[in-house]
């Protein structure tokens, strides 16, 4: 978390990390009374919720900014969280209604119209948001935005989409250009944040000192270094924080993250190091500070078709199939993670179709043998990723058993940062596979289908591009019931399995460890720890 929720993070084992004098990479200090300190990326972007789709900037939005909806830490269901109430009697025109008292963290009021301009500017095309997309549904987007995230195409014939109403200061109206079963659950994704009029009198000064209506309010910042928030007294949602602020500190190695957590120099890690899951190392170093747990998201390897040497979906099954999963996740992450069969992680979100991916995910080095011949593949194979994010292990684990299983060599391309492997995404750079970690914006199946495989999509950095996939898409967003459209996703499954634009990989446990200052550590289905319920001890 359209967007990359990578970007969806949206991604994939992040990075981190900090040093004490503010530089990456280096050890943490102790943390400020009351401050729960935790390993974090350096943004992308501005703090802007329209135009951030990774989880460097995504997780610290998360804390201050609260959404018509939130999802249940236990079942992943949303509930209403700044709504009163989201009604619709045909699953295309939805009327909202807001509860009162909610205020941004400059105390003006949260109302309809904070909700609807800021829609609409996040999907006005000349603003150039990162989230355009997710309004696609909203009748009236084409006119805002008719040369989609690529910006080519005509001007636009409206600034603002027809399908937005607003009634009153608690209300307004969505009319979608046809009916959208999964609309509501969409609706707790940053995205769809309200923004104060502050934000529109003045972006760039908003840049510099955000202002959501979440539990947090931002405080400071020093890029590559850390990003500070403070509780906001005035927040009006269903759980008051218990402590008075956070820390988000930048790491360029997850070991270094992990090696402060053991020695007491930070609270939380969401994601262990390999280094740590090997023989369990982490039960001996964190005790019972720790824990493994499904969560929405899963890992795969995309594949530039813009590349003519992977045009043919036979070499791509091919490296499919020559990689034995399960003696990855075994090993290399001592089962924190369950291999993928699918697109769509099991376990945590309904509709997943069960071996969606079909024979191609099976290790079978025979047949991929037999198929990168027919495709007359001659390699090398190369797989980049950042390297700040504890990826190394696991793709010279790749490259091995592609060099083993297929006789092509295969290396792995390290990148700094990851916010340069996301520059790379976006200027068409890569030339060979490249790792690709989702988050689930919201807990749906359609978020790890349509959001990153639709035609133009924004986290489609495969640039892979299917009417027949964008069809059955279309059948499954406009199916009548949840349980339908369910099963319409698991078509538009299929038809990635024979077209195979990504590699699927594992699908991710949140393997998260705190320290012992934490009392009630608890892990959100998008691997954040829950701010808002977590306590420090006495």
């Amino acid at each position: 978390m359209r967007k990359r929720r990578l970007v969806a993070w949206v991604a994939a084992p992040l990075a981190v990390g900090l040093l004490a004098s503010g530089c990456g990479g280096g050890g943490g200090g102790a943390a400020e009374d009351g401050i729960v300190t935790v390993n974090h990326t350096e943004p992308e972007n501005p703090l802007v919720p329209s135009n951030t789709t990774e989880t460097g900037g995504g997780n610290v939005l998360k804390a201050m900014f609260s959404g018509l909806v939130s999802y249940d830490e236990k079942t992943s269901e949303p509930y209403n969280e700044v709504a009163e109430s989201i009604d619709t009697t045909d699953n295309k025109v939805y009327k909202i209604k807001l509860k009162p008292g909610w205020t941004f963290h400059d105390g003006s009021p949260v109302t309809a119209n904070s909700f609807v301009k800021a829609w609409n500017y996040a999907a006005y095309g000349p603003n150039g948001q990162s989230t355009t997309s997710f309004f696609e549904h909203i009748e009236g987007y084409d006119q805002v935005n008719p040369g989609g995230e690529d910006g080519e195409g005509p001007p636009p014939s409206a600034k603002e989409m027809s399908g937005l109403k607003v009634i009153d200061d608690l209300n307004f109206e969505v009319t979608l250009d046809a009916p959208f079963t999964t609309f509501p659950v969409m609706l707790g994704y940053t995205a769809f944040s309200p923004m104060p009029e502050s934000f529109f009198a003045d972006p760039k000064a908003f840049e510099e000192h955000p202002i959501g209506n979440g539990p947090f309010k931002f405080d400071s910042r020093q890029p590559n270094a850390f990003i500070k928030l403070t509780k906001y007294d005035q927040y009006a949602g269903k759980n008051k924080p218990q402590i008075n602020g956070i820390e988000f500190r930048i790491y360029n190695e997850l070991e270094t993250a992990y090696q402060d957590l053991v020695s007491g120099n930070l609270d939380f890690v969401d994601q262990l190091p390999p280094s740590a899951m090997v023989g369990d190392k982490w039960k001996t170093d964190l005790q019972d500070r720790g824990e493994a747990k499904p969560i929405l998201s899963n890992n795969a390897l995309q594949v530039p078709l813009y590349d003519p040497k992977y045009q043919d979906p036979k070499v791509r099954q091919a490296i499919s199939m020559a990689i034995d999963r399960k003696q990855i996740t075994s090993t290399v992450f001592q089962n924190t993670y369950e291999p993928a069969n699918g697109w769509v992680p099991g376990g945590v979100i309904p509709g997943y179709q069960d071996g969606g991916c079909g024979e191609f995910c099976e290790f079978n080095p025979e047949k991929a043998k037999q198929l990168l011949a027919e495709a007359n593949f001659q390699g090398p194979v190369t797989i980049t990723s950042n390297s700040d994010g504890g990826h190394k292990e696991w793709i010279e684990a790749i490259c091995g058993q592609i060099k083993n299983n297929l006789g092509v060599d295969c290396v792995f391309n390290p990148v700094p940062t990851f916010a340069e492997f996301l520059k790379m995404h976006k200027e068409n750079a890569h030339n060979g596979p490249f790792r690709f970690g989702w988050l689930g914006d919201y807990p749906a199946a359609e978020t790890f289908l349509g959001k990153i495989y639709r035609t133009g999509a924004s986290s489609n950095y495969m640039r892979y591009s299917s009417p027949e996939f964008d069809a059955a898409m279309d059948r499954a967003d406009q199916a009548p019931t949840e349980e339908e459209a369910n099963k319409l996703y698991g078509e538009a499954e299929k038809i990635l399995a024979r077209d195979m634009p990504s590699i699927p990989l594992w699908n991710q446990k949140a393997s998260v460890g705190w320290s012992d200052r934490l009392e009630g550590a608890t892990v959100t289905f998008d691997r954040n720890l829950n701010f808002e319920t977590v306590k420090l001890k006495s």
